[in-house]
């Protein structure tokens, strides 16, 4: 019975950080977008290219933080929660 615990947990904390990592989705999107859309605002005016990329740079380094937090989140999923819950596990049981 114990192993079916821990096996539940080790699953659980394995399909957590796989859906943490869903979120590197939306800053790969989004700076692609924003890489297009810099470059076309470059192709229609190149006097302001300096100002524009300097926004773009930006923006792109705000979305990237959303897919470092998911990889954080994931790896403390992976190597630092399975370890923690069977502990509480251990306590409850005895």
């Amino acid at each position: 019975m114990l192993e079916l615990a821990i096996g539940i947990i080790l699953g659980c904390c394995a399909l957590g950080a796989g859906v943490a990592m869903i979120a590197g989705i939306g800053p790969g999107i989004g700076e692609g977008n924003a890489v297009a859309k810099a470059c076309e605002a470059i192709g229609r005016q190149p006097e302001s290219r300096g100002q524009v990329t300097t926004t773009m740079l930006m923006g792109c380094a705000v979305a990237e933080t959303t897919g470092l937090y998911a990889l954080v989140i994931a790896i403390l999923l992976l190597f630092v929660a399975p370890g923690r819950f069977v502990d509480i596990l251990m306590q409850f049981i005895g």
